[in-house]
C-alpha cells in the first residue's frame, strides 16, 4: 500500500477521549496544511490480551467497531488496524520503526503523546524515537498532555471511572456519554407484570466493560429516535438468584415491541448502587421514585 509523505500516530487509542483527539486534530490539519497523508497505527487485539492473557483481561471503553466510527469523525485519511502478537510485540523499538514504520509506511512525521512508549517491553522511549529519526529522515513531535481540571487524561482513569459507577466524570475525559450498544433480546419479563417493562440487552461483545451493578439515567436510541429512560445493571437480586449480570433499560412513555432492533444507550448518571429488596411491592417503590429521579436529571439535559 502506498502512502503520500504520511504524518503518523500510533496507540491503543481505547475511548478515542478528549486527548486523543487533541492529538488526531492537530495531526489532521498538519497533513491537510501541506498535503500529505494523515495515518493512525492502531491494534487489535489490545496489547494487553496478548501480553498477559493469564490476568483479568484489560476490558475495552469502546468495541473496534466503535473506535473505528469515532475515528472516521475525526477526518484521518487512513486507519491502519494491524494485528497485535505475540511475535509483533517482540519486535524492539528500532525494529519496529525500521521495519513497519520507515520501510512499509514511509513515514515523514510521527506524532505522539506526553507518555507514549513502544517496541518490545515498552522500551521505546521519545528521546529514542527522535535518534531513530535522524537516523530515518522523519519529525517527531511529542504533544503535551491534556487535562480536565488537574487530572491528564488517560484510557485506564476512564475505565476506572466506569467501573466505579462514575459515568460523568468518565463522559468528561471522553468528551460524550459513555455508551452500550447491544440488540434487544427476550428476558423473564417480570417488568411487565409490576408495570414497568424493560428491554433486555445484548451486547454480543465480552470484551467491552460495562458500568458497576446500579441504576443509571440514560438516553436510549432506536436509529434516529431518541427515548429517555432508567437502566438497571447487575443481578436482579429481589427477583433472580443465578447471579447473572443483565443490562435492562425501562423506556419511559413507550410500548413498541422492539425485539431483535439494535438499541445505543448514553449512560448518563448514575442513581443508586444495586439492592435487594424485601418484596416485589418494595421493589416497585424504588422503580418510581429512579424514574421521578432520572427523569429530573434528564429533562434539564435535553
Amino acid at each position: 500500500m502506498k502512502f503520500n509523505s504520511p504524518i503518523l500516530t500510533l496507540g491503543t487509542y481505547d475511548g478515542v477521549h478528549l486527548g486523543h483527539q487533541e492529538i488526531i486534530r492537530s495531526l489532521v490539519e498538519k497533513a491537510k496544511n501541506e498535503r500529505k497523508e494523515s495515518v493512525l497505527f492502531t491494534f487489535d487485539p489490545h496489547p494487553r490480551k496478548v501480553l498477559y492473557p493469564e490476568s483479568h483481561s484489560v476490558k475495552l471503553i469502546d468495541t473496534v467497531d466503535e473506535k473505528l466510527a469515532k475515528l472516521e469523525e475525526l477526518g484521518l485519511d487512513t486507519v491502519i488496524l494491524f494485528p497485535f502478537t505475540k511475535e509483533f510485540s517482540r519486535l524492539s523499538a528500532m525494529e519496529f520503526v525500521r521495519d513497519v514504520l520507515v520501510n512499509q509506511i514511509g513515514i515523514s512525521e510521527m506524532h505522539i503523546g506526553h507518555d507514549h512508549h513502544f517496541g518490545k517491553n515498552r522500551e521505546g522511549s521519545f528521546q529514542e524515537l527522535q535518534e531513530l529519526g535522524e537516523l530515518y529522515h522523519f519529525d517527531v513531535y511529542q504533544l503535551p498532555a491534556i487535562a480536565v481540571g488537574e487530572t491528564t487524561i488517560s484510557s485506564t482513569k476512564i475505565r476506572n471511572a466506569i467501573l466505579e459507577g462514575n459515568v460523568t466524570y468518565a463522559a468528561s475525559l471522553l468528551g460524550t456519554p459513555f455508551v452500550l450498544k447491544g440488540k434487544v433480546v427476550k428476558g423473564q419479563q417480570i417488568g411487565r407484570t409490576i408495570g414497568y417493562p424493560t428491554a433486555n440487552i445484548d451486547l454480543g461483545n465480552s470484551e467491552k466493560i460495562v458500568p458497576k451493578n446500579g441504576v443509571y439515567a440514560a438516553k436510549a436510541y432506536l436509529g434516529d429516535q431518541l427515548i429517555h429512560g432508567v437502566m438497571n445493571v447487575g443481578t436482579r437480586p429481589t427477583v433472580a438468584n443465578n447471579g447473572e449480570v443483565t443490562i435492562e433499560i425501562h423506556l419511559f412513555d413507550f410500548s413498541e415491541e422492539i425485539y431483535g432492533q439494535e438499541m445505543k444507550i448514553e449512560v448518563m448518571q448514575h442513581i443508586r448502587d444495586e439492592k435487594r429488596f424485601e418484596n416485589i411491592e418494595d421493589l416497585k417503590n424504588q422503580i418510581q421514585l429512579d424514574e421521578v429521579t432520572a427523569r429530573n436529571y434528564l429533562s434539564v439535559r435535553l
